[in-house]
């Protein structure tokens, strides 16, 4: 079995994806990352594809795929545009399949259609200036009034699909955490809340320019300043965002790791096709031990992280939490072999590899930013060495 295609419909899947991205993604990837500009509406042209929605139910407009699926496209577009992929993710797995799995259905029916279509675009709102990784840290909070509505206040910071343009149109529809006051035993309560385009007190702060990487993917600061939401856009009951982050959190960080797969693939074809065109001391570069040892320790990275993603892929319920082991696992290995596999693609190609033209630059600046979003390499290390401390069956199972 192929574990990257375990079927038919995968394998279609793919070969669609792959297709598409060819004749679509690849020819606008190096102008959309040179002046840091998002396509916007070739991600809303992914709605007919029924990719917008990929693993949210059919009846909403959304494809009803699974885990493995979700992979695959995110690995397809990845070796191609990174960035691109990356307001993919934020709008398909941060903010549909959240809604799809966490909504009620009065917001499944209402939101879903839209944002399956790509009639609205979505996005996350986690991260603050002074609170990232420690959710339990962050300021933002919301407190209901008499009328039953929920006043915002707050700013949110790097957060993809924020703002849609130059301009500082935001999302058309966040799915946002805020802090709600404490439970009886004085934790923190954090609530979720869909904010929407045109709701008072919603704005972009700022559009955030000269990034390392994903330069094809638009990060915002969002301000929610007295920013009123109607009751019926609270998510679920207050105190239940961890429930919603936790089993969405795993399908974000495989995805994360299968961008990662995709510019490990790029960055390998990319060097390997080199060695073989490129001549030194009359005889091809691919015949000297260096660019050898290049390209064989890339391959052998590239099928491990193969293998680890779509293994964990195969494994993993989208709806439920219970694969933090190996969502964390594979996102750490992977993340860091990408960066890896196309720093050796540039040393293979010399001066070539190091400008625009050869993409391996582009893969490998892309590349860090997946050491850092949806968890650091830190958050990993720490989750994966107090679960084997409860778990330590699991290294023999």
């Amino acid at each position: 079995m192929d574990i990257a295609n375990p079927s038919e419909e995968h394998m279609m899947l793919r070969e669609m994806v792959r297709d598409w991205t060819q004749e679509h993604v690849e020819p606008q990837a190096f102008e959309h990352d040179k002046h840091e500009r998002f396509n916007l509406e070739l991600l809303r042209s992914m709605g007919e594809l029924g990719l917008l929605g990929i693993s949210a139910q059919e009846e909403y407009g959304g494809a009803g795929l699974d885990a493995t699926a979700c992979a695959i496209v995110h690995e397809e577009l990845s070796a191609s545009d990174p960035g691109f992929a990356l307001a993919y993710l934020a709008h398909s797995m941060l903010f549909v399949n959240n809604l799809a799995y966490n909504g009620t259905e009065a917001q499944k029916s209402r939101i879903l259609p839209k944002v399956c279509s790509g009639e609205w675009i979505g996005a996350m709102a986690m991260s603050e200036p002074d609170a990232g990784t420690d959710v339990l840290g962050l300021s933002t909070s919301a407190v209901q009034q008499d009328d039953g509505t929920w006043r915002i206040n707050g700013r949110k910071m790097w957060i993809t699909n924020g703002c849609l343009d130059d301009a500082g149109t935001p999302a058309d529809v966040v799915w946002v955490y805020a802090k709600t006051g404490t439970d009886e035993r004085g934790r923190v309560q954090m609530s979720t809340f869909l904010v929407e385009a045109g709701m008072p007190g919603y704005s972009v702060g700022q559009k955030i320019f000269d990034k390392t990487g994903m330069r094809a993917s638009n990060t915002a600061e969002l301000v929610f300043d007295d920013c009123i939401v109607p009751a019926e856009n609270i998510v679920g009951a207050p105190g239940e965002s961890l429930i919603h982050m936790m089993g969405n959190l795993e399908l974000e960080r495989l995805t994360l790791a299968a961008m990662a797969l995709g510019i490990a693939r790029r960055s390998l074809e990319e060097m390997n096709r080199y060695a073989t065109e490129r001549s030194a001391f009359k005889s091809q570069i691919r015949d000297f031990g260096q660019m050898q040892r290049y390209i064989g320790e890339s391959w052998a990275k590239y099928r491990s992280m193969r293998a680890y993603v779509y293994d964990t892929a195969n494994n993993l319920t989208i709806g439920t939490a219970g694969q933090r082991l190996d969502s964390d696992g594979v996102k750490l290995f992977t993340t860091t072999a990408a960066k890896e596999i196309a720093d050796a693609a540039m040393q293979v190609m010399g001066g070539y590899g190091y400008v625009a033209e050869y993409h391996v630059e582009r893969l490998w600046r892309d590349a860090k930013l997946l050491e850092i979003g949806g968890g650091t390499l830190e958050s990993h290390q720490k989750n994966i060495t107090r679960d084997l401390f409860k778990d330590p069956d699991a290294i023999t199972r």
